[in-house]
């Protein structure tokens, strides 16, 4: 895949926006943990940023996915891990599904806002009982009269203490669990108050990731029109996995400036830190390790260029994109870890960049899929994984 002019472009304007707009907030916001997204997201859709590629219909460039790569890469120009994961949900998580499948009336009410920076989406997979396992989903969507009636838990959510809406996983029959799931728009939000039924049980306190707020979502008989379902009704497990492919694509891609960054900030400080009459930089073991990450960082590279590059052509690229997000998680372990050593006491203060980072990183090999299902995924794609009962 090769970046063109329009993806430099993109690039440089997200880059001064971030720049401008994001990294002078970064620390106070990672305090409060949590960040103003509805200011954020509609400077960002005042530029056109939320919607690369979206249906210009409602608002957004018409672009192909590897528009979204190259913004994914730009956002590790931010400080932290928290905002660009709540801007990725915003246009790579929560809306896929939405606009492949859903009605052009949905897509005007929930779609366009959210492509605007009007409306705060969150997506609601995850629950106390299921995470990775998302077969393992309880939440429930009965039906009375034209309505459904919603109940259940989500666990996780990020953007959602915010969120005006979410792209919600439930169960909506008896059947089969990869055929009674649908995927249904729940509005969260009235007047500013959250709708009757639905509470936050829980802003979630996490080791990393502070500026992203993050909740434990409870849902008690919350009426949605029936017509907020997205595309047909069981179909909501295979719509979710097309969605994931997009949100493993956009992990890989988010870590590579990153992680690129916490190798030159190592360098950076290695050539000015003094120790046994020399530079840190000195040390054949520094420089080897330094040398050794930078190559994993651009094979990650190649390997989430590549991904895109079939995703853009149209083929399923659920091994790609599993690979290249198994990598992403590894790296975000093994990069910041390895740094860290070598900037020793300082790289364990808390305002370190690369302890920050570290902290951050943990989440890649856990959030949207861990390491070991990729694995498993990786397993039956490669025809090793047995089927139950085979």
């Amino acid at each position: 895949m090769q970046f063109t002019h329009e993806h430099r472009e993109i690039q440089k304007t997200l880059k001064r926006f971030i720049d401008e707009e994001i990294n002078p907030h970064v620390d106070e916001w990672e305090a409060a943990e949590i960040f103003p997204a509805h200011e954020v997201f509609k400077k960002m859709g005042n530029l056109g940023l939320l919607g690369l590629t979206k249906p210009e219909a409602y608002g957004g460039a018409g672009l192909d996915y590897s528009y979204s790569v190259a913004m994914a890469e730009a956002l590790g120009h931010i400080d932290c891990g928290g905002v660009p994961m709540a801007i990725g949900v915003q246009t790579d998580m929560c809306t896929p599904a939405l606009a492949r499948f859903g009605s052009d009336e949905l897509r005007r009410e929930f779609l366009a806002p959210a492509i605007a920076g009007d409306m705060v989406g969150c997506i609601g997979v995850s629950e106390p009982g299921a995470g990775s396992d998302v077969a393992g989903i309880k939440s429930t969507a009965r039906k009375d009269g034209d309505d459904y009636v919603i109940s259940g838990s989500k666990m996780w959510i990020t953007n959602s203490i915010q969120a005006d809406w979410m792209c919600m996983l439930v169960n909506t029959g008896e059947g089969p669990i990869h055929k009674n799931k649908s995927l249904v728009m729940v509005p969260m939000r009235e007047n500013g108050q959250l709708r009757k039924g639905i509470t936050v049980g829980q802003k979630i306190k996490k080791i990393g990731m502070h500026s992203s707020d993050t909740g434990l979502i409870h849902f008690d008989e919350v009426r949605v029109p029936q017509r907020y379902l997205i595309g047909q009704e069981g179909a909501g497990f295979i719509y979710q996995m097309q969605q994931f492919q997009e949100e493993r694509l956009w992990c890989a891609a988010s870590c590579l400036q990153s992680l690129t960054n916490c190798v030159q900030w190592t360098i950076d400080y290695a050539k000015e830190r003094k120790l046994f009459g020399g530079a840190l930089s000195d040390q054949q073991w520094v420089q080897f390790k330094l040398a050794e990450l930078k190559t994993e960082i651009e094979a990650l590279r190649a390997l989430t260029y590549q991904a895109c590059e079939h995703y853009v052509a149209g083929e399923d690229v659920t091994e790609w994109a599993t690979m290249a997000k198994l990598k992403a998680g590894r790296l975000n372990r093994t990069v910041p870890d390895t740094c860290l050593q070598f900037w020793g006491g300082m790289g364990f203060t808390y305002e370190n960049k690369v302890s920050r980072l570290y902290r951050d990183g943990r989440l890649a090999s856990i959030g949207g899929g861990a390491d070991e299902v990729m694995m498993g995924i990786l397993a039956k794609t490669m025809g090793m994984m047995k089927r139950p009962g085979a």
